[in-house]
């Protein structure tokens, strides 16, 4: 026999938030009901997921702000990374993403390094513009300057 429930998370595999589903009743009930995956179809259910759509487009919208503000700050300043370097201004090493988060938090940019996307670790002296992913719709790009010793 089948359930039918609202999914209140995406579920993989299964569907997406807010959609309805038919499933059978062990899954329903030893996998989705105790993990508040999905709810059984109520009025009740409705307007808690309502409620928690509103919640989510705000809590992004905020986000959004925030990494519009942190990428305009990002745009106005330069990083200057300062390597040893060899014969023929050959670099000893590399430069990553967690040399350029550490460049910008001496400058008071805190940035995860994650968020640096980087091809391939810079390998030459050079400017260099790299891109800064802050949120799935607002990227910067960074100027990113690396001199030798």
């Amino acid at each position: 026999m089948a359930l039918e429930l609202i999914l209140m998370a995406d579920v993989e595999g299964l569907g997406l938030e807010g959609q309805t589903v038919n499933v059978t009743e062990g899954y329903a009930r030893n996998y989705l009901l105790p993990r508040k995956l999905a709810v059984p179809i109520s009025h009740a259910a409705l307007k808690r997921l309502e409620k928690n759509r509103q919640a989510r487009e705000a809590r992004q919208q905020n986000e959004r702000v925030a990494a519009q503000a942190l990428a305009k700050a990002i745009e106005q300043v330069s990083c200057t990374i300062t390597v040893k370097v060899g014969d023929n201004d050959k670099l000893f090493g590399s430069v990553h993403a967690n040399d350029i988060a550490e460049a910008l938090k001496a400058q008071k940019i805190e940035l995860d390094r994650r968020k640096i996307h980087l091809a391939d670790p810079i390998r030459e002296l050079g400017v260099y513009t790299v891109k800064i992913k802050l949120h799935p719709e607002v990227e910067a790009s960074l100027k990113v300057w690396v001199v030798g010793e």
